[in-house]
């Protein structure tokens, strides 16, 4: 794997998102080349067209409301470029990657993680001041 550097989700990348606050046993979707489970208290957002869930506890810590339904990532994430194809498992399933794409950690130490393609990265993410040489 490349080098592990921090990043911050752009500031005009907001998400639609709704919890999933109902008496469920949740339910199963296929995306990202796997099967991804969506648990009762988990979040269903749409991030630019791209409809997807993510785990309850990890939106609770990493994200907060701009308005009403309306979020942004507020914590940093740490990525990497994939050296070679794999799959990551993920809280709410796996996901099936390409060399090169990144995979994207909301801990330091490699943990939370998922994946997505270096467009969809670079459209979403920059690069800490902190992290920039010199």
């Amino acid at each position: 794997m490349s080098e592990l550097r921090r990043y911050r989700r752009k500031e005009a990348t907001l998400i639609s998102a709704v919890q999933l606050d109902l008496d469920t046993e949740g339910f199963t979707y296929r995306k990202w080349g796997g099967e991804q489970f969506c648990k009762p208290g988990d979040w269903i957002v749409d991030n630019g067209g791209d409809v997807y869930t993510i785990d309850q506890e990890t939106f609770r810590r990493t994200y907060r409301e701009v308005e009403a339904g309306r979020y942004t990532k507020s914590t940093p994430v740490w990525a990497e470029r994939a050296e070679v194809s794999g799959v990551i498992k993920t809280k709410e399933g796996e996901t099936h990657y390409e060399a090169g794409d990144y995979l994207v950690y909301n801990a330091a130490e490699r943990c939370d993680g998922y994946a997505m393609s270096p467009d969809k990265f670079r459209q979403l993410y920059e690069l800490l001041k902190s992290e920039m040489p010199g």
